[in-house]
């Protein structure tokens, strides 16, 4: 089975971010590097990449930016939706919602959600969950999310005992066309795990995603470690965008799952025979390990998120 390394996404001023990171969602920078040359552009599919990537952490997992210096791509659309299948956000667990949501006022966060939203208790694998979308500087879209008594992972209630603020990364997730569809991928091919499923739908989940008359089908997925994988299905409304078919990795709404695999030219056999669409001309050998890895394939899936395969994690970017 897969583990999940790191969720990342582009940026257009790394420095920006990550002072953004760390000062409002209090992640910490463990790590600084630059490339270039032929393998990193083959592996991101972009001509004449330089890329500078920090690599930050809270509690146990790990949130990668990526800056190209050059060449520069595109910013998000103004007009992105949360049912857009180029959607996709990371979930920081927090031990207050009340606290976490005035934090983010005070630094002036842009609104994704009406406001944080309780989900009711009619649904039973949802229920008293409280989340909120906000977005970053660049408008990656972001969740905070409290997890209630019988909800979610134990081990946020166990790092709830320190009493910070922000916990780690519980998940990303990702807008889907057609979830079985998706598994046949994730968990036929990568390995991944169904750990949980449900259907919401109402005016809490519509003033979350900020989607009128949302109603999703959705299905969280785990890997052997790091954070979890959520497909959103969205039954209704079906005017959600596709993923924009000129996509490449310096563009801002690009987004990269990271997972660490025990054989990268095996890995690459299966997403080929699975047709994937790769984005790097098959795997990659880097001359060292700065970027994390030695080995690694970049491809996306069905819907256009994109997928890091990668061998040989370094000792700093392991899950």
């Amino acid at each position: 089975m897969s583990s999940v390394v790191s969720v990342g996404m582009t940026v257009a001023d790394l420095d920006r971010s990550v002072e953004w990171y760390t000062r409002v969602l209090t992640f910490a920078k463990v790590s600084e590097k630059e490339a270039s040359g032929p393998e990193v552009e083959r592996l991101y599919g972009v001509f004449g990449a330089r890329v500078r990537v920090a690599a930050l952490r809270l509690g146990e997992e790990t949130l990668t930016l990526t800056e190209f210096v050059a060449p520069r791509g595109r910013p998000i659309p103004p007009d992105a939706r949360s049912n857009d299948r180029s959607f996709q956000h990371v979930a920081i667990v927090v031990s207050d919602m009340a606290k976490a949501y005035a934090r983010l006022r005070a630094a002036g966060a842009s609104h994704a959600s009406t406001s944080p939203q309780k989900l009711p208790a009619w649904n039973p694998n949802a229920g008293g969950i409280e989340a909120f979308y906000f977005k970053d500087p660049d408008g990656h879209a972001l969740e905070v999310i409290f997890f209630p008594e019988g909800k979610g992972d134990p081990k946020w209630r166990r790092a709830r005992a320190g009493d910070p603020l922000f916990l780690g990364i519980d998940h990303t997730a990702l807008v889907v066309s057609d979830t079985d569809a998706s598994l046949r991928l994730y968990g036929g091919v990568l390995g991944l795990r169904v750990a949980g499923t449900s259907e919401n739908w109402g005016d809490e989940q519509e003033h979350l995603n900020n989607v009128f008359g949302a109603r999703l089908r959705i299905t969280g997925l785990r890997a052997a470690s790091g954070p979890g994988i959520e497909f959103l299905e969205y039954l209704v409304p079906g005017d959600g965008r596709p993923y924009p078919q000129d996509t490449r990795a310096n563009d801002a709404w690009h987004w990269q799952t990271r997972l660490a695999v025990s054989n990268a030219a095996t890995a690459e056999k299966s997403l080929f025979a699975a047709r994937a669409r790769f984005v790097s001309t098959g795997t990659r050998m880097l001359a060292d390990s700065r970027l994390g890895f030695t080995r690694a394939l970049l491809v996306r899936d069905a819907d256009g998120h994109a997928l890091e395969l990668t061998e040989n994690p370094s000792e700093g970017d392991r899950p």
